[in-house]
């Protein structure tokens, strides 16, 4: 069974994870999906994407670049601007802190239940 992710938390966190691909690699919208998909986010459309990467290009966060293709129309290639860049690591620095507050809490043990009890009511007379 393919794992699916909760689309609320990938739309929180899509932008930050396209910034930190594109500075690793400059791209086309495409191969940035197939490269979500092989770390794991099978779930990613390109209906995500393609918004997305307009939306962070509008910010000026990612600068595009038109690029002649062999197999069809020209591709268009991202890349981080230096307002990008800050936004990445500002990211990823917020990403990091709340994973490090959240992580230990999702990850403990809980209670038997079986063995917690319950405080009772008092009556007030």
């Amino acid at each position: 069974m393919v794992p699916t992710h909760d689309p609320q938390l990938l739309k929180g966190v899509l932008s930050l994870l396209l910034l930190r691909l594109l500075a690793e690699r400059e791209s086309y919208g495409y191969e940035v999906v197939q490269r979500l998909r092989e770390l794991g986010l099978s779930d990613i459309g390109e209906g995500s994407v393609y918004p997305a990467l307009a939306r962070l290009e509008r910010e000026g966060r990612l600068q595009g670049r038109l690029v002649a293709s062999r197999s069809g129309p020209a591709r268009k290639y991202y890349r981080p601007t230096p307002a990008g860049s800050q936004a990445l690591s500002e990211g990823t620095e917020n990403w990091l802190s709340l994973a490090a507050v959240v992580h230990p809490v999702l990850v403990r043990r809980l209670p038997d239940p079986s063995t917690t009890t319950l405080p009772t009511a008092t009556e007030d007379t």
